[in-house]
């Protein structure tokens, strides 16, 4: 089976130095970071293997790596915004 990857890196290129900047400054960031990764990697493997296991169960862990995303992706924009307003 094909599977899609769904590490942050991949998701938002456009990130990688804020991601690095958050993972080693933030520890509220890392900690999610860190669940993402791992959650992610779950699901991937799950997909990969297929292997059996409840389509709510895995559905679940899907919106939970949505809801887990979501977070990092607005704690990044606002790092965004931080470094642009401390430039002007």
């Amino acid at each position: 089976m094909q599977v899609d990857h769904h590490d942050l890196h991949s998701e938002f290129p456009e990130f990688n130095d804020a991601i690095h900047a958050l993972k080693t400054g933030n520890a509220h960031f890392a900690k999610l970071f860190a669940f993402y990764h791992r959650l992610t990697g779950k699901v991937e493997d799950l997909e990969e293997h297929d292997m059996p296991v409840a389509d709510f169960t895995i559905e679940d862990m899907k919106k939970q790596r949505v809801q887990l995303k979501d977070a990092l992706y607005h704690m990044l924009l606002a790092f965004r915004a931080g470094q642009q307003s401390a430039k002007a």
